[in-house]
């Protein structure tokens, strides 16, 4: 029973800091996630809900530092009584919106690993489901677990836990995610993240002589097979990893293709109101900077007159594009933010933090 105790327990301590490391990787990801979970129940539920969306950024933060410090709470055994019934109620919780999610097709990601491991909706109620029934067992042989530090040391470790966890936090939201999970990573080709792997292998399923009968091939009717129906085998592998990427503008109309050719910087802006704007005179002095040698564009998700204002209070003669603002957040956790792509192969990302020099720009192509 010991072994069992200790396996159980260990698992889930390392799954929780697990879980809460990758989406501590990237807040803004877990800010979304939560504000999606908002909007569907203040559609559901209550307007209520609406209040929340707001404080979706510190609410997700909370809920992050938490599962990291019940998950190392649980590794020392540090007064699992506490420690294990605020692990079930957040596991419970965690149970619940998976299951409504999965059950009502609402959020269809609920970023439990993040991008990291992208796990489907009935994929992470069943994984839910499993931790509900390992917190309950570890509850059940909660006084089997002795401390493992003396008190002192054990909330000197919870707290170092917490510091470095809101440090760490506040690091990737000023900056960016220390591992870029999506398909727009420094070192990804845009366009050939937009092909699918591998082509769909189909299965038909045909009926004849009161039989079923699988094929690979699609059988004749003429020699007696009626279709019935037919699966992929392969399906995960027949989508490709971004698949709503496209930009376009009034004068030029479609622009996605174009965006590959050649070197291209792309100074992104999800909406130019709510942008920060603190370190745009750096923009503009990188954008000079480069002159021709690299075309550059901005792609935002703003109405058109409200862009063009931004870029000329901000001293900005640049062609822009409209994408949508999903895309927009996928493709760099910062607005503004700026990408160097060279036939679309992302060779930089910055975040508006951390504006680039020329130089730093030019040698990297």
């Amino acid at each position: 029973m010991k072994i069992l105790d200790n396996a159980v327990r260990i698992f889930v301590g390392v799954l929780f800091i697990f879980s809460g490391l990758v989406k501590l990787n990237d807040p803004m990801g877990t800010e979304i996630k939560m504000q999606e979970y908002f909007e569907v129940f203040a559609t559901d539920f209550g307007h209520f809900f609406e209040l929340l969306i707001p404080l979706a950024m510190p609410i997700a933060l909370f809920v992050v530092i938490l599962e990291i410090v019940l998950g190392v709470a649980i590794l020392i055994n540090h007064d699992m009584k506490w420690t294990l019934g605020l692990t079930a109620a957040l596991i419970v919780f965690f149970t619940f919106l998976t299951f409504y999610s999965a059950y009502f097709n609402k959020v269809t990601d609920c970023g439990c690993f993040g991008d990291a491991i992208p796990l489907t909706a009935w994929e992470s109620f069943t994984k839910d489901v499993v931790l509900v029934i390992m917190v309950g067992y570890l509850i059940v042989r909660r006084k089997s677990f002795k401390p493992i530090f003396s008190e002192k040391q054990s909330y000197v470790q919870l707290v170092a836990a917490t510091m470095l966890s809101m440090v760490a936090g506040a690091y990737a939201i000023r900056h960016l995610p220390f591992i870029d999970f999506r398909p727009y990573a420094v070192g990804d080709n845009i366009p050939a993240n937009m092909i699918a792997p591998e082509t769909p292998n189909f299965v038909y399923t045909f009926e004849k002589d009161g039989q079923e009968i699988e094929s690979a091939q699609y059988l004749s009717e003429d020699d007696g097979y009626k279709y019935v129906g037919h699966r992929i085998t392969n399906e995960e592998q027949t989508i490709p990893k971004i698949t709503d990427y496209n930009i376009w503008n009034e004068e030029i109309g479609d622009y996605t293709q174009e965006s590959f050719v050649g070197l291209k910087l792309f100074i992104v802006v999800y909406e130019s109101g709510k942008a920060n704007t603190s370190r745009m005179a750096d923009i503009a002095n990188l954008v000079g900077e480069l002159g021709d040698e690299v075309e550059t564009i901005a792609l935002t998700a703003s109405a058109g007159d409200d862009f063009r204002a931004f870029l000329a209070d901000h001293n900005l003669d640049i062609q822009f594009f409209y994408g949508d603002a999903t895309v927009l957040k996928a493709m760099i956790r910062s607005s503004p933010g700026i990408m160097l792509l060279n036939d679309g192969t992302v060779l930089g990302k910055w975040h508006y933090n951390d504006v680039p020099t020329s130089e730093e720009v030019k040698a990297l192509y």
